[in-house]
């Protein structure tokens, strides 16, 4: 007689559904097992498979249609563990985590410093550029050559201003005819000949009536006869305009 033969050990219908419904339940927790999910996901998947471990103890091994109902349950909450599980796996894949919200507000905290370092910058590069260009124009104002105050110095200062002014002549043409004409006075004026008669007299340097000194007046010199500078290069841009240029003068103009 063979093992299988005795009565002793065969499997009743019952022993086979509680042993079938022990099955079902060892494979619900290996499915909770199978899901990829974090520690607070699998401790919620733990407590519903808790509470499906102990349907066996409740099932009456005499009675076969209790054991089938028991399975029926267990197939069940098995579907339900496994939904369960994908429902916080998915709340939790939907919000972003604590890390993911510090780094993003950490990108943004370093965006607006940098904006506001960039800014900075170009708020400072822009006084800079001023501060260069004001210190460039103060330069240039003291590199302005100082003229002595005497006829040397009228004289140059006054080629300076024909030459800006596109004004011929020359320091020897310039010098010869003021001293003809007033000595190198600047206060100088002719009051007995035929223009001091006619009410406008010769006078400064190069002794030129009102008339001719108004509308030769090179602008950017003061507006005065007795100014030397004023004087010298008002009767040089008259000397051009009739004589070519005040070095071809050599009398009375």
């Amino acid at each position: 007689m063979t093992a299988s033969s005795t009565p002793g050990n065969r499997l009743k219908k019952s022993h086979k559904l509680s042993i079938a419904g022990v099955t079902v339940v060892a494979a619900a927790a290996v499915s909770l097992s199978l899901v990829p999910g974090n520690a607070s996901a699998d401790a919620e998947a733990k407590k519903v498979s808790a509470s499906v471990s102990t349907a066996p103890a409740a099932w009456n091994i005499a009675n076969g249609s209790g054991q089938a109902s028991a399975v029926t349950e267990s197939l069940t909450n098995q579907s339900t563990i496994a939904d369960r599980v994908a429902e916080i796996h998915a709340k939790q894949d939907s919000a972003p985590s604590t890390a993911t919200a510090k780094a993003q507000a950490k990108a943004q905290a370093k965006a607006k410093a940098d904006a506001k370092e960039k800014a900075a910058a170009k708020k400072k590069a822009a006084a800079k550029k001023r501060a260069a260009e004001k210190s460039k124009a103060s330069r240039s104002a003291d590199r302005k050559p100082a003229y002595a105050n005497n006829l040397n110095g009228w004289i140059k200062e006054a080629l300076s201003i024909m030459k800006k002014e596109k004004i011929p002549g020359t320091y020897e043409g310039l010098h010869r005819n003021i001293i003809r004409e007033s000595s190198g006075n600047p206060r100088a004026i002719n009051n007995w000949d035929i223009n001091a008669k006619n009410g406008v007299p010769s006078i400064g340097l190069l002794q030129v009536i009102k008339p001719t000194f108004d509308t030769y007046h090179v602008k950017g010199t003061p507006h005065s006869q007795y100014h030397p500078v004023a004087n010298i290069v008002a009767a040089a841009n008259y000397a051009a305009d009739r004589y070519g240029t005040i070095d071809n003068v050599d009398s009375a103009y």
